[in-house]
């Protein structure tokens, strides 16, 4: 496991990598970083992938700071449009997305810029499941000082039965920064269902795979939201993982590492 950076923008991206060759695979986070996809980093190389868990900027250990207009799902795919062009990956290339990365997965596929041959969505927001309420109330607010105190709360109830002291300290760490709180609030102030509703009629004529993995107990992302998508969009395939909430890959980790690994090698 590699912790390394490219420059996008004249900031430092920085991702998550195992050095393997293979076919490259993007996993995307939302409103937590990279840390998200750790659990299933080594398993999915282990299946002959090359996986890049990045952090979006001013987010995770990205340089950096989100404003309202670069925190946009549309401007969030164009900047991982950018991080992919400097990695020198081209050609078609698998997507996977959590909670708003979702989102930018989703616009990917749908618009661009960069070809997306599988897509992956893990507890993602879709059609008007989002903003949640939780980080709905911080946009525009500039409550910095509540930020630290209240993702505790988002991600002690998001790893459920995988909640530690230890792991929840470990995924609250980056938050620590001014910066990253002020880009996380910019993302919160972005955030707008508007851009997964204007989505759905050209996901409904996609043909391209698709693969939801959703933990069950998700208060926001709910599992009901998955079986629709799953139910309207061609080529899709849900695998609901029980006992587990909004970062299902800490709960299931070897089983949706087996499951992605598997929908990307097809």
């Amino acid at each position: 496991m590699l912790r390394t950076a490219v420059q996008v923008d004249g900031e430092a991206a920085s991702h998550l990598t195992v050095e393997r060759d293979g076919p490259a695979v993007l996993l995307l986070h939302g409103t937590y970083w990279s840390r998200v996809w750790l659990p299933v980093m080594e398993p999915l190389a282990e299946a002959g992938l090359r996986p890049f868990a990045v952090d979006l900027p001013g987010l995770g250990r990205s340089g950096g700071e989100l404003t309202l207009e670069t925190a946009t799902v549309p401007a969030l795919a164009e900047w991982v449009a950018r991080f992919a062009a400097a990695l020198r990956i081209s050609g078609p290339v698998a997507v996977a997305g959590h909670d708003i990365g979702g989102a930018v997965a989703q616009h990917l596929l749908v618009h661009g810029p960069l070809e997306v041959s599988r897509l992956a969505l893990v507890n993602s927001v879709t059609y008007d499941s989002w903003p949640a309420p939780h980080v709905a109330r911080f946009g525009g607010s500039g409550a910095d000082g509540d930020v630290l105190a209240a993702r505790r709360e988002a991600v002690t109830s998001a790893l459920a039965g995988a909640a530690t002291e230890q792991r929840i300290a470990d995924y609250l760490d980056p938050w620590t920064a001014p910066r990253v709180r002020r880009s996380w609030t910019a993302m919160a102030g972005a955030a707008d269902s508007r851009h997964t509703l204007d989505l759905v009629p050209a996901l409904r004529r996609s043909a391209a795979p698709k693969l939801l993995i959703w933990g069950e107990d998700d208060p926001f992302e709910t599992v009901e939201y998955a079986e629709r998508f799953a139910s309207e969009m061609p080529r899709t395939t849900l695998i609901r993982i029980p006992d587990a909430s909004h970062i299902p890959t800490e709960n299931a980790p070897g089983r949706i590492a087996r499951a992605l690994g598997d929908f990307f090698t097809e």
